[in-house]
C-alpha cells in the first residue's frame, strides 16, 4: 500500500509518498481501506517536532510513528477477532495513527458507522475537531441556553464546530478570528465577530460564562480575566497557525499554557479546564448523530490526493485554508 511517512523532522518537504505492507487486523481492530484522511494543525506539528518540548513523548531525534494522520474515513477490508458488530463493506469513520495511507488499522472502539449524510472527505473532517469542540463545550463547559460563550480561534478545524455546536445549544456566540473568515463564522451562527487583528478581546472589558481557547496566544491571566468568576475557561493546547507563525522552532508552544492552566485548575475562580480530547466509540456516534440531525455540518476548504500530502500541509499551515484540509484516497 501507499503511505506518506517521513523519518525525520521538518517542513512538508521531508514527507514520502512511498510503499509499505498493508496491515493486519489483530483482536480488537478493524483493517479500513481509507477513502480519505483529513489534515489537522497536529499533523504539522508532529512533522516538524514543534514544539521541541513535545518530542521527549514522540522521539528526541526523529519521529517514532513516521507515518502522519489519525483521521480517516473508508471501508472496512477486514476484522479481527472479537469484532463482530462490523462487517467487510460497511463506510466507517474514526481516528487512529497512521491514517494517511491507503489502509489504516484501528481499535475498534475508535471507529464507527460513518454518517450517511456525508461524503467520506466530509466524514473524514469529523473525528479529532468536532470531538474535541464537542469535549470541551458539552463535556467540560456543559453549556446551557443564554449562556455567553467565546472562542478564540473561530475559523479553525475545531473552531467552526466549536460555533455550530455552541449555537446549537442556545449560547450567545462571539468568536474571534481574522476578518477574511468573518462571513464564514456569522454564517454559522455567532452573533459577534471580533477581528484578533485590530482588537484585543481580552482586553474589551467584557466576560463570558465559557471561553473556550484553541490557539493559545493570550496569557492565562489575561484569559480568566475573562471568563466570569462562576464561568469556565477551557484550554485545548492551541494549534491555529497564524501566518508565518507555522516556521515552527518553539521550544514551549502552547505548552506554557497549558502547563500553567493544570497547575491553576483547582485553585482559582473562574474554573480551568485542561481540555484532552479521547476519540471514543460514543463520541463518534453522537457526532453522526448531529451530523445526520443537520446540527454539525464539515465545511471542506480543499481537498488533495494523498500523494499531495506535501502540498495538504503546506497549505494548511500557511494560514491559506480557511476550513477543513482533506487528503482523498482513490477507491
Amino acid at each position: 500500500m501507499k503511505v506518506i511517512s517521513h523519518r525525520r523532522y521538518g517542513p512538508p518537504d521531508v514527507l514520502e509518498y512511498t510503499s509499505a505492507a498493508t496491515p493486519v487486523a489483530r483482536p480488537g481492530e478493524v483493517l479500513v481501506r481509507v477513502r480519505a484522511a483529513s489534515v489537522n494543525a497536529r499533523d504539522w506539528h508532529l512533522l516538524r517536532g514543534d514544539p521541541y518540548l513535545a518530542r521527549l513523548s514522540v522521539g528526541v531525534r526523529s519521529p517514532r510513528e513516521r507515518v502522519r494522520g489519525t483521521d480517516f474515513a473508508g471501508v472496512v477490508e477486514a476484522v479481527g477477532p472479537g469484532v463482530d458488530d462490523l462487517r467487510q463493506g460497511d463506510e466507517v469513520f474514526g481516528e487512529a495513527p497512521g491514517a494517511f495511507a491507503e489502509h489504516v488499522v484501528a481499535a475498534r472502539d475508535v471507529v464507527a458507522v460513518k454518517p450517511s449524510t456525508l461524503t467520506f472527505a466530509e466524514a473524514a473532517a469529523l473525528p479529532l475537531a468536532a470531538n474535541t469542540a464537542l469535549m470541551g463545550l458539552r463535556e467540560a463547559a456543559a453549556v446551557r441556553p443564554g449562556q455567553s460563550v467565546l472562542i478564540n480561534g473561530a475559523s479553525g478545524g475545531v473552531g467552526l464546530f466549536a460555533v455550530q455546536l455552541a449555537v446549537a445549544d442556545g449560547a450567545d456566540v462571539t468568536a474571534v478570528c481574522s476578518a477574511r473568515n468573518a462571513d464564514a463564522v456569522r454564517a454559522l451562527g455567532a452573533q459577534t465577530v471580533v477581528d484578533y487583528t485590530k482588537e484585543d478581546v481580552t482586553r474589551a472589558g467584557r466576560r463570558f460564562d465559557v471561553v473556550f481557547d484553541l490557539v493559545g496566544n493570550h496569557s492565562l491571566r489575561s484569559l480568566l480575566r475573562v471568563t466570569s468568576p462562576r464561568g469556565v475557561l477551557v484550554l485545548s493546547g492551541g494549534g491555529v497557525s497564524r501566518g508565518g507563525s507555522s516556521a515552527g522552532g518553539s521550544v514551549f508552544g502552547p505548552v506554557a499554557l497549558i502547563a500553567r492552566g493544570k497547575a491553576a485548575a483547582g485553585f482559582v475562580r473562574p474554573r480551568v479546564v485542561v481540555l484532552t480530547a479521547e476519540p471514543s466509540r460514543a463520541r463518534l456516534a453522537t457526532l453522526r448523530e448531529l451530523a445526520e440531525a443537520g446540527t454539525l455540518r464539515p465545511i471542506i476548504d480543499r481537498t488533495f490526493p494523498l500523494s499531495a500530502a506535501a502540498d495538504a500541509i503546506r497549505y494548511l499551515e500557511t494560514d491559506h485554508a480557511r476550513a477543513k484540509v482533506v487528503l482523498t484516497v482513490e477507491g
